[in-house]
C-alpha cells in the first residue's frame, strides 16, 4: 500500500540506509538534512508499493556515482538529481510516473526522496541491489538481461551528458565512471527507464520499508537502553561475526572508488583475534586470523558497538569500537548468474563466497 513518509520514517531511513549499505553509498547525513529540510517547508513523500505499478508506467531509477569519501567534501544539490530525471525523460520524450533508487545503501536512498520532491512523483518502494555495491552493473537489472543504456548524468557545475548506447553493462560502468572522475569523482544520474514491470518482476521489493523497520528496531533499542546491534540483528536476522577496536585503516581513492583495508583487534570473546576487512566503496570481505568468514555477495556491515550507527569505508577511523555483522543477500544475487556479477571474482577474488550464516563454527 501507499503511505506518505512520516518525519520518524525519514530518520529511521537515515540509521536504516546506512546500515544496509555495508560501508558504501555515500553516508546519508547531509541528503538527510536535506530530506528533512524540504519536509520542514512542507514537502510530502509518497511512498508506493511496486505492485501498484501499471505494467506499462515509467520509473526513473536514480544514484549519485562517486567516491563515498568525496561526497563527505561536496555537498549535494537536491535539483541536480531531479535534473538528471528531467534531462532522461526529454531524451525517451515522455515523462516518469514515478522515481526509485538504484542502490537502497547510504545517501542514495535519499536520492528519490530528494528527486522526487521537485518533479511532484511518487517513490516506489523498492530497489536494484537490496544494498549498495560499487559498480553500475552490479544491478538486478543488469543480472535479468534488461537494456542497460541510456544513462543521464549531471554535475553541479552545470556538466549534463547522455550515454545513448554501450555494448554491455560493463561498458555502460567503465564508460560513465570516466565521465564522473573527470567531474570530481561524485555525479548525480538517472540509469536506464524501466517499465513497471520490470521493477514488479526484477526489482527487491519493499527494500525502502525495509531500511526503514532496520532504523526503527535501532531507535527503540536506544530508547529501552537495549543493545542495538542485537536489535540490528535481529530486525535483520543477520549475525555478529565480532566485536573489537579499529586499530588501522589504509585507504585511496583511485579509479572513481574508495579502496582499501581497515584492521581490527578482538574484543570480549574476540580477544587476541584480529579481522582484515577488504572494501571497494562497500566492505567485500572479512578474513579473521587469515580465514575468510564473509564475502559479498552478502552484506558485511560495520557498526558502532555503542550507537549501533554504521561505519562508512570513508568513516572508519583509529580507536572505534565497533561490531561486525553479516546477513545473506537477496536470492537473485546469489544465484549462479548472480555471482557473475556481485560474486567475490567480479571484485577481483579468485575464491567462492562464502556464506556467513551458513551453519558452521562461528569465528
Amino acid at each position: 500500500m501507499s503511505r506518505e513518509l512520516t518525519a520518524a520514517d525519514v530518520d529511521d531511513l537515515a540509521v536504516g540506509a546506512w546500515i544496509i549499505g555495508t560501508g558504501g553509498g555515500g553516508n546519508p547525513h547531509l541528503n538527510h538534512l536535506n530530506v528533512q529540510q524540504m519536509a520542514a517547508a512542507g514537502q510530502t513523500f509518497d511512498l508506493i508499493d511496486p505492485e501498484e505499478l501499471a505494467d506499462d508506467a515509467q520509473v526513473a531509477v536514480v544514484s549519485t556515482m562517486g567516491a563515498p569519501v568525496v561526497m563527505q567534501e561536496r555537498l549535494q544539490d537536491s535539483r541536480d538529481v531531479a535534473r538528471a530525471v528531467e534531462i532522461m525523460a526529454e531524451y525517451i520524450g515522455r515523462p516518469f510516473d514515478a522515481v526509485m533508487a538504484t542502490e537502497i545503501g547510504g545517501s542514495n536512498a535519499f536520492q528519490p526522496l530528494m528527486a522526487a520532491a521537485h518533479l511532484d512523483i511518487p517513490v516506489v518502494d523498492s530497489d536494484a541491489m537490496g544494498r549498495a555495491y560499487p559498480e553500475a552493473q552490479m544491478t538486478s537489472f543488469a543480472i535479468a538481461g534488461l537494456q542497460p543504456w541510456p544513462l543521464a548524468l549531471v554535475d553541479p557545475r552545470g556538466v549534463e551528458a547522455v550515454l545513448s548506447h554501450v555494448p554491455t553493462w560493463k561498458w555502460m560502468e567503465r564508460a560513465s565512471r570516466a565521465l564522473t572522475i573527470e567531474t570530481g569523482s561524485m555525479a548525480a544520474t538517472c540509469k536506464a527507464p524501466r517499465t513497471g514491470a520490470e521493477v514488479k518482476a526484477y526489482g527487491v521489493s519493499n527494500s525502502m520499508s525495509f531500511a526503514i523497520e532496520v532504523g526503527a528496531a535501532v531507535r527503540h533499542a536506544r530508547a529501552e537502553h537495549q543493545d542495538p546491534v542485537e536489535a540490528t540483528c535481529a530486525a535483520v536476522d543477520g549475525r555478529l561475526l565480532f566485536t573489537g577496536k579499529i586499530v588501522d585503516v589504509e585507504r585511496r581513492a583511485t579509479d572513481g572508488f574508495l579502496r582499501g583495508m581497515a584492521v581490527l583487534d578482538g574484543l570480549d570473546r574476540w580477544a587476541g583475534k584480529r579481522v582484515e576487512l577488504d572494501f571497494q566503496n562497500e566492505w567485500l570481505m572479512a578474513r579473521v586470523d587469515g580465514q575468510v568468514v564473509a564475502t559479498v555477495p552478502h552484506l558485511i556491515c560495520l557498526l558502532d558497538s555503542v550507537s549501533g550507527e554504521a561505519i562508512g569505508t570513508e568513516t572508519a577511523r583509529y580507536g572505534q569500537r565497533v561490531s561486525l555483522i553479516a546477513m545473506r543477500a537477496p536470492e537473485l544475487f546469489s544465484s549462479e548468474e548472480g555471482l557473475r556479477f556481485v560474486g567475490p571474482r567480479a571484485m577481483g577474488y579468485d575464491l567462492d563466497p562464502v556464506d556467513p550464516l551458513a551453519d558452521r563454527t562461528s569465528a
